[in-house]
Order: structure tokens, then C-alpha cells, then sequence
């Protein structure tokens, strides 16, 4: 490759790999008011589960879906044990 090809080129990498730290890097959405909601909630157990560890949780168990298509587990974030719940809109709350 030709110096003056490298000119062009190496801009545009650097370019493109900073959007994808930038975009890495957004905050997510605001929570729904009154989250968790209530819904059909397509998300499989993993992809649920998958999510709540996302958001920092660990050791996520018992992680079930409620009749009202709620998922919730119990977790820890940092030291303390919590209850989880993801909604269908992927609102994900503490009790």
C-alpha cells in the first residue's frame, strides 16, 4: 500500500473503531415508570438471565417467569443478595 493510500485508509479505522467505543460506552434507557410492567414477554430464560448479568448481577438462580411475564430471580449485586426482576420491555429492578 502506497503512503498516500495509508493517509486515507488510517483515518477511517481510526474513525470507525472509535464510534464502536462511543457506542459501547451509552448509557442505557431510562427505566419505565412503575417497572417492572407488566407484559407478553418474549425473552427466553437465557437471554433473561444473560441480561440480568449485564446489568452486574451475579450468581442469578431461581430464575423463573411469573404469570404476569415477569422474570425474577434472586442475585447478588456486589455483597448483597437480592431479588430481580427483568419485564418484557427489559426494565430490570431490585426488591
Amino acid at each position: 500500500m502506497t503512503p498516500r493510500k495509508l493517509l486515507v485508509v488510517v483515518p477511517i479505522v481510526f474513525s470507525v473503531a472509535a464510534a464502536d467505543v462511543a457506542m459501547a460506552q451509552t448509557p442505557p434507557a431510562a427505566m419505565d415508570k412503575g417497572a417492572p410492567v407488566a407484559g407478553a414477554n418474549s425473552f427466553t430464560e437465557a437471554q433473561a438471565k444473560e441480561r440480568i448479568e449485564a446489568a452486574g448481577f451475579t450468581q442469578v438462580s431461581g430464575l423463573r417467569k411469573d404469570d404476569q411475564g415477569i422474570w425474577r430471580a434472586s442475585a447478588k449485586k456486589g455483597e448483597a443478595q437480592v431479588n430481580v426482576s427483568l419485564d418484557f420491555r427489559g426494565n430490570i429492578v431490585t426488591q
